[in-house]
């Protein structure tokens, strides 16, 4: 029974799970993030970390330790001249455990495990985030322009004030030239209306009675 013992063996002798674990950090450090169940990745999780801090240390000896875990040396200098600077100042927690679902086969659980400085779009989502960080209130204003709005208002109301007399200048004048308008139309019709009433010459009636005697 194995109670209380926290460390997985994930179901393999030592050497084979030492050179499993080995293989997939130098898998992590070169491709900077893996696939596999959630089991391993916690189990890689803390056998890699302490050879990141490691790695914060250039120095002979501190690369000589890290390469008798890792035993690849494309993976030793690609942690210390790359992955080194950029987790300087973070103090641990360099990987991250993101859930992917279930596995076809047997259904195990996967997961990607990745390095946190070089996952750029949560990066530049933090930024984002940072950058719009402010809160604004729709229905609030501010005394200032509360008191702006208001000495303008007063304005507006002078302005219009002043504008009133010269306006009710021009209705006193519009009636006095509607009037006479009105009048030279009146005027107009009535000498229209005498224009169709004057009777025609009696000169001209009297030759047509004539003309209409002579033909009967």
């Amino acid at each position: 029974m194995r109670h209380r013992k926290s460390f997985n063996h994930l179901g393999r002798k030592t050497a084979h799970r030492k050179a499993m674990l080995a293989n997939m950090a130098a898998s992590l450090v070169l491709h900077k993030r893996i696939n596999t169940t959630i089991a391993k990745a916690k189990a890689l999780k803390m056998y890699v970390e302490p050879l990141i801090t490691k790695a914060k240390d250039d120095s002979t000896h501190s690369r000589r330790i890290v390469f008798s875990h890792l035993q690849n040396k494309e993976a030793v200098t690609e942690l210390f001249r790359d992955v080194s600077p950029k987790i300087a100042d973070r103090p641990g927690g360099y990987t991250r455990i993101l859930k992917t679902g279930t596995r076809l086969g047997d259904n195990a659980d996967m997961c990607i495990i990745e390095l946190v400085d070089y996952n750029e779009n949560l990066l530049a989502a933090k930024s984002d985030a940072k950058g719009k960080s402010t809160r604004r209130r729709r229905g609030a204003k501010k005394p200032a322009a509360v008191a702006s709005e208001k000495v303008e208002t007063k304005d507006q109301v002078e302005v219009i004030e002043e504008v009133k007399p010269e306006v009710k200048e021009k209705q006193e004048e519009t009636p006095v030239v509607e009037e006479v308008k009105a009048e030279e139309t009146v005027e107009a019709k009535v000498e229209e209306e005498k224009v169709e009433e004057t009777p025609e010459p009696q000169e001209k009636k009297e030759e047509e009675n004539t003309e209409d005697k002579k033909e009967e």
